[in-house]
């Protein structure tokens, strides 16, 4: 009699599951008897209770199958090609899992993995909802999709999730850790507080958790506990180049020679060649040039700038063209004629207050002066313009980028719809009950046409700062993601022109609909420009406004500890020590240059 092997036994189970799913079941059983570690075989014995309406028992059954995996020698496979980044072999082998048992949940989550490293959020979320319907306990895609909604700036869903998650697994630290971040996206500091207290607590020697323990107590204004946090982190670990910047980044302190010999030992400790040692070499580079800087040295300063830049820009590929062509397309499509066939429409509430224009222009200055009145909510920069706009163009053409056509094929009641969806998205950012916020994402400006037509009643401030004082602040920035035009001269020269020419054309076609903040002239007589931006957001002054150093609210962005000092001159005029190194800042800025602070005439 020919002896039945375990591949005969499943292929007799799954037949049987059409149509006899108690005896397929009978059959499952009999298999783990011999061999408790097949994988297979739970998961039919999932596929036969699911039939038969036993469906908690189906879940439980589900988990078992993801417990045998380590024994299946494909899910092996495509796991280590997950683990060594050969993401076509993991997607293939994954792939053709699922054609053979669509449930196998396992092989649900690994995809979605592949899914989410290559930046597929959507298509990750759906698999992991997926795998959570079929085995609701399963906590390694619940952590999953956590990280998916955090990913996709769902920051409540997310802590939300992560609430779950730690239910099940308190002791675990990285979904604390990311618990806390996302706490403090939304709002909720006390509680990320006291989760990174406890952290550090229970791992002393923890120096990223110091450091997001740092970076927490700067947002609330903890500066010297923050600072306490940052040396304790690089105590434990002094070549993790990433918290020496974040203690540069305070730009309150400044570096002795006792840092600046720690930091140039910990440089000359890592191999130029090894690219998983990049992330701290450039964020070393950023810091000593903070530190030569400070000490008046521009010819080191600058050296440790370029070496920093050079190394981010290579792992980013910014190309300049692709902003310019955007531009010109904006342009080109949002005529005069084009806002006045849409005026009217999208969704009328007028609570937000857009601040815009170049990342290091005195958008937060101008951020926490309105913040300190009463009637208008500060809240950080957030990410739904871009993302709105972005899933838009996906949805409707294929393309994020192609958001500004599908603008203009757009229904009234989808413009209304976007307006909507932007409001209930950020609700979660306002605590104060106050009518107005702010939304203070300078990026924005590539965005006013979607802006004008989802939200016609919004306020837009245009905050502007001389182009070289702006250009070399943010050369000298190293910022946590994004602004990837902001790592070589000539494309930020290059992305200032652009923004001011779309800026000179908003101006044109929608005359007095976008309040400009000249940086300088803000500095020269702040309370005629206070005065001035509350006359056009229809609020009265109110002297809280010209005391916003005070206001204790927390911030997040690189100027946190420069806007809780009075109004000061310190940073005008900074590029000048630099001047012999600005040359393709300048030749790209152009005409902008010359013309500063009124829009050129003509761009050439």
């Amino acid at each position: 009699m020919a002896t039945v092997t375990h591949d005969d036994a499943i292929a007799n189970a799954r037949r049987l599951l059409n149509g006899q799913p108690a005896a397929a079941l009978e059959q499952a059983r009999a298999i783990l008897e011999a061999v408790p570690t097949s994988a297979a075989a739970h998961r039919l014995a999932a596929h036969a209770l699911r039939a038969l309406g036993r469906e908690t028992e189906a879940q439980a059954a589900s988990l078992d199958a993801v417990a045998a995996t380590i024994h299946d020698p494909d899910m092996v496979e495509a796991a280590l090609a997950l683990a060594e980044n050969r993401l076509p072999d993991a997607e293939g082998a994954l792939r053709a899992r699922l054609r053979t048992d669509a449930t196998d949940v396992a092989a649900i989550r690994m995809l979605a993995e592949v899914a989410g490293r290559i930046g597929r959020y959507g298509d990750a979320e759906k698999l992991l909802s997926r795998a959570l319907d079929l085995a609701p306990g399963f906590g390694a895609a619940r952590a999953n999709l956590a990280t998916v909604y955090y990913k996709q700036n769902r920051f409540a869903d997310a802590a939300e999730m992560l609430g779950a998650v730690l239910g099940e697994d308190p002791d675990n630290p990285a979904h604390a850790n990311l618990k806390a971040a996302a706490l403090g996206r939304i709002g909720g500091y006390d509680e990320a507080l006291a989760l990174y207290e406890a952290l550090v607590t229970r791992f002393p020697g923890h120096a990223k958790l110091w450091m997001s323990y740092g970076h927490m107590l700067k947002t609330v204004g903890r500066q010297e506990d923050s600072i306490a946090a940052y040396r304790r982190g690089i105590a434990s670990e002094p070549g993790l180049g990433e918290i020496w910047w974040s203690l540069a980044n305070l730009k309150t302190i400044r570096f002795d020679a006792a840092d600046r010999a720690t930091m140039a030992a910990a440089l000359a400790a890592i191999d130029d060649a090894d690219p998983a040692r990049d992330d701290d070499r450039l964020h070393l580079h950023f810091a000593l040039g903070k530190a030569y800087d400070d000490g008046g040295e521009a010819e080191p300063a600058f050296r440790h700038y370029a070496e920093g830049n050079a190394i981010r820009s290579g792992q980013l590929g910014y190309a300049a063209k692709d902003t310019t062509a955007l531009v010109d397309a904006t342009i080109a499509a949002c005529t005069a004629d084009f806002f006045d066939a849409r005026a009217g429409l999208g969704d009328p509430r007028p609570d937000p207050i857009f601040i815009l224009g170049m990342p290091r222009a005195g958008s937060t200055l101008v951020e926490q002066i309105l913040a300190s009145h009463s009637a208008i909510e500060g809240t950080m920069e957030l990410p739904d313009i871009p993302a709105l706009a972005l899933g838009f163009g996906r949805a409707a053409k294929g393309e994020g980028r192609r958001w500004i056509d599908a603008l203009a094929e757009a229904p009234a009641d989808k413009l209304a719809e976007l307006g909507a969806k932007y409001l209930a998205d950020t609700a979660v950012q306002r605590k104060s009950g106050r009518p107005f916020y702010i939304d203070k994402l300078p990026n924005n400006w590539l965005y006013i046409p979607l802006i004008r037509l989802i939200l016609p009643n919004a306020k837009i401030i245009d905050a502007r700062r001389h182009p070289l004082d702006c250009g070399f602040s943010n050369f000298r920035q190293h910022y946590a993601k994004g602004q990837a035009f902001s790592y070589g001269l000539a494309d930020m020269g290059a992305y200032y022109r652009d923004y001011v020419r779309l800026m000179a054309h908003i101006d044109a076609v929608q005359p007095g609909t976008v309040h400009r903040v000249i940086h300088e002239a803000l500095l020269d007589d702040p309370e005629a420009e206070v005065r001035a931006m509350l006359a056009f957001l229809g609020q009265p002054f109110e002297d809280a406004c010209m005391a916003f150093h005070a206001n204790v609210r927390a911030v997040r962005t690189a100027s946190s500890e420069q806007v809780r000092r009075p109004i000061n001159r310190d940073g005008v005029g900074q590029w000048r020590p630099y001047d012999a190194w600005l040359g393709p800042l300048k030749d790209a800025l152009g005409p902008v240059l010359a013309a500063y602070p009124a829009a050129p005439a003509s761009f050439g």
